[in-house]
Formats: structure tokens, C-alpha cells, sequence
């Protein structure tokens, strides 16, 4: 094809841009092929001036500087670096995305610190490592990546949406598509309007949300994409987008110890901070409930382990307590967890947290010190009760 298929094409439009070079050519293509084979930086866009003929190659696009009207100019834009999707597992995924999908700020890739990076722009020229922009120069299957500024976690995916169609993961919290439209083919109503539904999910309120225009979002953790719509009679309903085909990204086991809300938290506690025992997420009793694992796959509803699936403060279950329906999980903190098993060699004989107590499966342990080794049981009417264990002789060596 021609080589400016490639090419946006604007005309009557000058960028002002630092890096650049000056090129004598006779047309748009000759300027285009001077902007292919460019050394001195990555080559984003090129100006073209008919009267005189001049060519110049620019490091910036105009999403990324000032433009101004100039009647003689014809300025051609690099389609793959407007693209904020990607395609397929994002190889060449250009755009300007610089955070994780936690929200963390990506390092730069030429920096050194917090983390020695295995790719730099040196080692890999022809992989877009620009500024801190997230990337996919190794092929990961999950998709564009960055090394993260926080100490304690050396990289983590982005999320960078697929520009085959308006797909979700999971159940679309990070949805970022255009759709706009419910499943009824009602019109959404914008997210900074308040007529005719007055509302508190704005942009100044949640920022890290995307509420941009009038396009579908899940905001609060519902099964999928939502808006409110422009019907008076019709607060707000679902709408329909297409589950993607390709896996999220997973970043390792998720977290063992809490951290922020816990929302990442993947242990296996499965206590609350009252000692109630957790009922299975795939359980309706003795509670009923709507956080069915099924219904959210990336929630992490794994037996009855302690999770926060809607953002509470700590991660929480609902409880095989008749009378208590939900409570908060003691977890113990990411920095407090560190410290106790640096010092469990010399605290053995006074150790009262989960992780020293052995509590895995079902099984009968003593963590409190009682008389003997028990358990909460599956009936709702006793929540604790001894285990018939036969004491071991002094001839016993296990």
C-alpha cells in the first residue's frame, strides 16, 4: 500500500516541537520515507510545506504539544502513535498510557531507580521504550506492561483497551470504550450532567474512573458497564459489551498480606476479626447473596476466603453465623507480616498471629492457647467446638 496509509493527514496545521530536522524533498512521500528511516529520534509526525517544499521530521504528535493554523502546512501524523488500544497483545501498542492498572505511575524506562530495568531504550531501539509509557517489548501475552515507581512492586500491566471492539475483562471496571447506549438502546446520560438524574458519580469524586462524555463505565463494582440514561423514567440500566476473548492480565498470586483496601488480597484466611467462621462464596446459606463467583471472575471468590470484591475498607466475608451476616477479616499488614517472620525464630513460644498457627483446610488447630486443639463448625447453631484428639505418650515422637 502507500507508505501514507499510515498517516493521519491534517491540513493547515503547524506543531511546535522541540525535536525535529530539516529535510529538502519534492512531495508528502519522499517527507515520509525521511520520517521512516530517522535516527536521531522517533519519528511520530512530519510537516509538509507545498510553496517551499520543505520537510520536517518531528519526535511529537499534536496530542502531545501546542498546534496552531498555518495555511501552507499539511501535517501528517503516525496513526499507530494516536491509538490509545491495542491490538492483539499490544506489541505495537504506541500510545501515551503511563500508569498501571492499579493506578501506580510507570517508571521511566532509560531511569535506573527504583528498579534496574532488563529493557531500556539502548538494549531495544526499535520497541518504543519512550518517556514511561507502558509497553509490550518482550511479547507478553497479558499485554503492555511498565517497570512501576513504587519500590515494592518492580513492574505491573496497564490497561490498555483492545481496539477490535468495545470488549470488557471481567466485568468491565476498567472498561474505557465509547459505547454509549444501553442494552434497551436508551441514549446515557453524560457523567457531569445532572438532569434528568442527579447523581454523585463525577469526575472530581472518582477520578481514576474514567466518566468522560456520556460513556458506559462500572464505577461501583457492578456485574458490568452502566450508565444513567436520558429517560426520565428510567434511572439508569446496563449496558451490552462483549465479553473480550483474550485472558486479563494477572500479575503473580495476588497479594498474601494486606495492603491499601485489600482489594488484591488472595490469601486464605478465612476467619473474622470476631472469630465467626466464613461461609463459602459459592454458598446460599445461612446467608443469601449476590457475590456469586461465577457472576465475578476476577474477584478472587475462592472458597471461603476472606476477599473485597466491592471495595470496603478490608477485605470481609459473610459469616456461618445465622445472626451475623457480614463481617471484617483481621489480615495482617503487608509491612507487620515482614516483621514477624523476620522474628518468629525467637517468638515462637508467644505467637498468636494466623500465619504461625498452621490455619489451613479445616483442620483442628489451637491458636488461642485453649486447653485443646478445635474448631468453628458448619452448624449455625454452635460456632465453636473441641476436636476428640487422643493425647500423644511420652514414648510418641509425632
Amino acid at each position: 500500500g502507500d507508505i501514507l496509509d499510515d498517516y493521519l493527514r491534517t491540513d493547515g496545521v503547524w506543531i511546535l516541537t522541540r525535536n525535529k530536522q530539516f529535510y529538502k524533498t519534492n512531495n508528502e512521500k519522499e517527507c515520509a520515507e525521511k520520517c521512516e528511516a530517522e535516527r536521531n529520534f522517533n519519528c511520530r509526525a512530519f510537516l509538509f510545506t507545498r510553496k517551499k517544499l520543505q520537510c520536517l521530521t518531528l519526535a511529537e504528535n499534536a496530542k502531545m504539544t501546542v498546534t496552531f493554523s498555518s495555511a501552507d502546512a499539511v501535517l501528517y501524523e503516525k496513526k499507530i502513535y494516536l491509538l490509545e488500544c491495542k491490538k492483539g497483545i499490544g506489541k505495537d501498542y504506541r500510545g501515551t498510557e503511563a500508569k498501571t492498572r492499579r493506578g501506580i505511575p510507570c517508571q521511566k524506562w532509560a531511569e535506573k531507580t527504583p528498579h534496574n530495568p532488563n529493557y531500556t531504550p539502548e538494549k531495544h531501539p526499535n520497541a518504543g521504550l519512550d518517556e514511561n509509557y507502558c509497553r509490550n517489548p518482550d511479547g507478553d501475552e497479558s499485554g503492555p506492561w511498565c517497570y512501576t515507581t513504587d519500590p515494592a512492586t518492580r513492574f505491573d500491566y496497564c490497561n490498555i483497551p483492545a481496539c477490535d471492539g468495545q470488549c470488557m475483562q471481567c466485568n468491565g471496571e476498567d472498561y474505557r470504550g465509547e459505547v454509549s447506549r444501553t442494552e434497551s438502546g436508551l441514549e446515557c446520560q453524560r457523567w457531569d450532567a445532572q438532569e434528568p438524574h442527579m447523581h454523585g458519580f463525577t469526575l472530581k469524586h472518582f477520578p481514576e474512573k474514567d466518566l468522560k462524555m456520556n460513556y458506559c463505565r462500572n464505577p461501583d463494582g457492578e456485574l458490568r458497564p452502566w450508565c444513567f440514561t436520558t429517560s426520565p423514567t428510567k434511572r439508569w440500566e446496563y449496558c451490552n459489551i462483549p465479553r473480550c476473548t483474550t485472558h486479563p492480565p494477572v500479575s503473580g498470586l495476588g497479594s498474601q498480606c494486606l495492603s491499601g483496601k485489600g482489594e488484591d488480597y488472595r490469601g486464605r484466611i478465612a476467619i473474622t476479626e470476631s472469630g465467626n467462621a466464613c461461609q463459602n462464596w459459592n454458598a446460599q446459606f445461612p446467608h443469601r447473596h449476590g457475590w456469586i463467583p461465577d457472576r465475578y471472575p476476577c474477584k478472587g471468590l475462592e472458597e471461603n476466603y476472606c476477599r473485597n470484591p466491592d471495595g470496603e475498607k478490608r477485605p470481609w466475608c459473610y459469616t456461618t453465623n445465622s445472626s451475623v451476616w457480614w463481617e471484617y477479616c483481621a489480615i495482617p499488614h503487608c509491612d507487620e507480616t515482614e516483621q514477624a517472620i523476620a522474628g518468629m525464630s525467637i517468638m515462637q513460644h508467644d505467637c498468636r498471629t494466623y500465619f504461625c498457627s498452621d490455619l489451613r483446610d479445616n483442620y483442628c488447630r489451637n491458636p488461642d492457647g485453649d486447653n485443646s486443639p478445635w474448631c468453628f463448625t458448619t452448624d449455625p447453631s454452635t460456632t465453636w467446638e473441641y476436636c476428640n484428639l487422643r493425647k500423644c505418650d511420652d514414648h510418641t515422637q509425632e
